[in-house]
């Protein structure tokens, strides 16, 4: 009986994840399967919905600008946020003012980010109507109106609101390092760039994948910001593949394809996840 009482207390919750993530999954697949419209259809099509999610041009926009976006934000995001855990790692003043300032975003919802940066961008009333303002009449910030550089927009946006978590994480990492490794190190003559380069930063492998993993989740899924600051637009300059899955199942009503572009984002995420979870896995049956 004491050995079921586990089991009995987590069955509820397991049920419930297995019943409305994995179902859900499993559900989506099968609609993928299907010529559903504006309402779902059980009229099987096989992979016809993936042959021809492969052949719009708005798809393949998608994936080009998803591989833009995806890799300046998680280099960005790895570099910047190290670059900041090591200036606060060096017990400056003001440390706990300055963490709050970099985790503050974190605290916001991407819907408040987006408008913030939208207002902050427009030409109208952002930056460079208030440079303007100040006499530099020929200043031109209008990068959010622009079709081939609007997606770097929100591109600030996403950065500035995840580096300072990046940054907790790799300060956790820095504050976990054995001090006596640290000294040794600087016995032995390592000093400045040399001991980051040789010692410090191959000490934090297993929190820069930790990081890596998160940032290619959020970037697979960015899609609050993209609605407030551009709709998706200029015209589709700024769809991503979440933005593409929404417009073609509920404003176009190509439920079918628009399910199968769900399936094809859940296995780029599993093609991160999957080695990640084989590498911790082991890592973990070699430490014991």
């Amino acid at each position: 009986m004491k050995r079921g009482l586990p089991f009995m207390a987590l069955s509820p919750g397991i049920v419930l994840v297995l019943a409305g993530v994995y179902g859900f999954i499993a559900y989506t697949f099968a609609i993928s399967m299907t010529d559903s419209r504006i309402l779902p259809s059980w009229n099987w099509v096989g992979f016809e919905n993936y042959d021809l999610l492969f052949q719009l041009r708005a798809w393949e926009g998608s994936l080009v600008n998803l591989a833009i976006f995806a890799t300046l934000y998680i280099g960005i995001c790895l570099a910047l946020g190290l670059l900041l855990a090591i200036i606060v790692d060096q017990r400056i003043r003001m440390e706990g003012a300055f963490r709050s300032i970099y985790l503050y975003p974190m605290a916001l919802s991407f819907i408040v980010t987006g408008t913030a940066w939208k207002w902050f961008l427009d030409p109208g009333i952002g930056v460079e109507s208030v440079v303007r303002s100040w006499g530099w009449e020929s200043f031109s910030f209008g990068w959010i109106k622009d079709g081939d550089l609007a997606i770097y927009t929100i591109l600030i946006a996403a950065i500035w609101q995840t580096v300072g978590f990046a940054m907790a994480l790799f300060l956790a990492g820095l504050r976990g390092i054995d001090a006596e490794m640290l000294k040794a190190a600087r016995v032995d003559g390592a000093r400045g760039m040399m001991l980051y380069r040789r010692v410090v930063i191959p000490q934090l492998l297993y929190t820069a994948i930790s990081v890596f993993v998160i940032l290619v989740f959020n970037a697979v899924r960015t899609y609050d910001l993209i609605v407030v600051m551009t709709a998706g637009g200029p015209g589709r300059a700024t769809w991503l593949p979440s933005v593409f899955m929404y417009q073609y199942t509920f404003t176009r009503n190509e439920m079918g394809i628009g399910a199968a572009s769900a399936i094809v984002m859940l296995a780029l995420i599993l093609a991160v996840l999957a080695p990640y979870f084989w590498w911790e896995l082991r890592g973990g049956k070699e430490r014991r």
